[in-house]
C-alpha cells in the first residue's frame, strides 16, 4: 500500500512539473530567468523552513554544509540552463531533451564509483542520442539551436543532483538536506542575478502565478514528496514514473498553447523514451547498477 502511494505522488510530481513548462517560458516574458530563479527558490526555502519546522535536526556540521551546497550547485545549474533554453526553445522539446536526464544518471554514477556502463545503458544512450539528433538538429548545416544546446546541460545538471543527492542522502535527513540543497540555490540565484543579468519584472498575473507554482508546488512540495516516496519504491520504478513528465508537458503546452511536435521532432522525442527505457529497466544486462 505504501508502495502504490509513493509512486501515485511521484507521477503527481511528474504532472506539476510537465505543467510548469508552459507557465514558465509564458513568465519569461516579463521577468529576467535569473530573478525568477532566485525568487522560486527563496520562497521554497522559506516554505520548507516553515514545513520542516518541528523536525529534529542533526547538528549542522561542515561536511552537511558542504553536501547541502555541493546538491544545491547542482540543482542550481539544472534550472539555470532549463530557464534560459527554455526562452530559446519550445516547452515540448525542452522537457524531452530534460528527460535526458534519466540516461545520464548511470553514466555519472559509472565515473563517480569507476563502474563500466552496462550494455544496456550504453545501448540507450546511443538510441536516445539519436533522438537528440532528431529533435534539435535543424537546416542543411545540421546546427544545434542555443536553447535546445543549454536544455541538454540543464540535463547534465539535474543528473549531477541525483547523484549527488545518491552519495549524501544515507547519511542525511532527508528535511535537512531539503532545505540545504534549496537555500543554497536560492543563494546562489541572488548573488548571481545582480551582475550576471539586469534583472527586470511586470508583475502580471503569470509571473506571479509561476513564481508560486514553482516554488511552492515544483520546488518545496515535490522535492518532499520525492524524498519522502523513494523510502518506499526503487530509483529505476522512479525514474520510469518521472519518464511521464515530457508527455505532460507535451499534453499541457499543445492544450494550452497549440505548440506541438513536428514528425521529426516526435520521432526524435519517441527514441529518447525508448533510450531512457533501455538505460532504467536494462533489458540487456539486469543486474542493479552499484549505487
Amino acid at each position: 500500500m505504501n508502495r502504490h502511494r509513493a509512486e501515485a505522488a511521484l507521477v503527481l510530481n511528474t504532472v506539476v512539473w510537465g505543467a510548469t513548462f508552459v507557465l514558465v517560458k509564458a513568465a519569461l516574458l516579463d521577468i529576467s530567468p535569473l530573478l525568477f530563479l532566485a525568487l522560486r527558490f527563496s520562497l521554497a526555502t522559506g516554505a520548507l523552513v516553515a514545513l520542516f519546522r518541528g523536525a529534529r535536526w542533526v547538528p549542522f556540521t561542515g561536511k552537511t554544509a558542504a553536501a547541502g551546497a555541493l546538491a544545491g550547485a547542482c540543482l542550481f545549474s539544472g534550472y539555470l540552463f532549463q530557464t534560459l533554453g527554455l526562452r530559446l526553445t519550445t516547452a515540448p522539446k525542452s522537457a524531452f531533451i530534460t528527460g535526458l536526464t534519466s540516461v545520464m544518471v548511470p553514466l555519472l554514477a559509472a565515473l563517480v564509483y569507476r563502474n563500466r556502463p552496462r550494455g544496456s545503458e550504453v545501448a540507450g544512450v546511443l538510441v536516445a542520442t539519436a533522438g537528440l539528433g532528431l529533435m534539435t538538429l535543424q537546416g542543411a548545416t545540421a546546427l544545434i539551436g542555443r536553447g535546445d544546446l543549454l536544455t541538454f546541460f540543464c540535463a547534465i545538471g539535474f543528473a549531477a543532483h541525483i547523484v549527488t543527492l545518491g552519495h549524501f542522502s544515507e547519511h542525511m535527513r532527508f528535511q535537512l538536506l531539503s532545505v540545504a540543497q534549496v537555500g543554497a540555490a536560492a543563494v546562489l540565484a541572488l548573488s548571481l542575478c545582480w551582475w550576471v543579468e539586469t534583472p527586470h519584472v511586470r508583475w502580471r498575473p503569470v509571473v506571479i502565478c509561476a513564481i508560486l507554482v514553482t516554488g511552492l508546488l515544483a520546488t518545496a512540495l515535490a522535492f518532499t514528496i520525492q524524498a519522502w516516496a523513494q523510502q518506499y519504491t526503487t530509483s529505476t520504478r522512479t525514474g520510469l514514473i518521472y519518464m511521464l513528465e515530457p508527455v505532460f508537458a507535451w499534453i499541457t503546452s499543445y492544450c494550452i498553447m497549440g505548440e506541438g511536435l513536428s514528425a521529426r521532432a516526435a520521432a526524435g522525442a519517441a527514441l529518447i523514451l525508448g533510450g531512457v527505457v533501455l538505460v532504467e529497466v536494462k533489458p540487456l544486462n539486469p543486474r542493479v547498477h552499484p549505487s
